[in-house]
């Protein structure tokens, strides 16, 4: 069970900022899910790139939860949107980050993500010592599973394929994980009040990949291989 700790009283915090644009939200006039994916990893990046830390490291997310906050709503178009993160937990080569999207002074959405350290090969990489001094004391030594469990799909899903763009690699070559919740955005109908999605392996630009639905879920498969699995539910 996906665990949403409340913001630490020490140790490193970083504070993004952006405003919803056009691009940004849906018919309904709010925040979609995959550019709430977007903001998560841009102030990630964001965050180490000001610690100080090696600017060459590359890091890989396996797996992201978001949900409103209590009293919480998706942020609206034209609302200008505050991104508070923090390292909540750690393992030998991944990080536990969690984020705290703010409208306003007040807490619309809270989301969890853990992000693995990659080394030259793309093989996970031990965080050193470095990272403990910037970012331990928000952890306050909490430790977290890199473990991601296989994902079951069900015979009775209804399936359709999901094409994969050129627009949606990253800079590994593989689907970005913010065009992954595209996926998502398309499934979820109506006002989510969470959604978590993992990645059990790369989805590349080769990859025949087909969407499989039922309510509340989805995953992404290639080559009879679940690459991705996602669960939701609505307001």
């Amino acid at each position: 069970m996906t665990e949403f700790l409340p913001r630490p009283a020490q140790g490193r915090r970083y504070a993004h900022e952006r405003r919803v644009r056009l691009s940004e939200a849906g018919p309904d006039g709010v925040l979609r899910l995959d550019a709430a994916a977007r903001y998560l990893q841009d102030a990630a990046t964001d965050d180490w790139t000001d610690s100080g830390l090696d600017p060459a490291a590359t890091w890989v997310v396996r797996r992201t939860a978001l949900r409103l906050a209590d009293g919480g709503r998706w942020p609206a178009l034209g609302e200008q949107v505050v991104l508070t993160t923090w390292c909540a937990g750690t393992g030998p080569a991944w990080a536990e980050r969690r984020t705290d999207l703010e409208v306003g002074g007040t807490s619309m959405v809270e989301a969890v993500a853990l992000w693995v350290l990659l080394d030259a090969s793309g093989r996970p990489s031990r965080l050193g010592e470095e990272f403990q001094v910037v970012y331990g004391d928000a952890a306050a030594g909490r430790r977290v599973s890199g473990r991601v469990p296989a994902a079951p799909v069900l015979t009775a899903a209804t399936t359709r394929p999901w094409a994969i763009r050129r627009a949606d690699l990253d800079v590994v070559g593989h689907v970005n994980n913010a065009a992954v919740w595209q996926a998502v955005t398309e499934v979820a109908v109506g006002p989510v009040a969470s959604a978590a999605l993992t990645h059990h392996g790369p989805l590349e630009d080769t990859d025949a990949t087909t969407l499989l639905t039922e309510p509340g879920h989805l995953w992404l498969v290639a080559d009879d291989e679940v690459k991705v699995s996602a669960q939701f539910t609505l307001v």
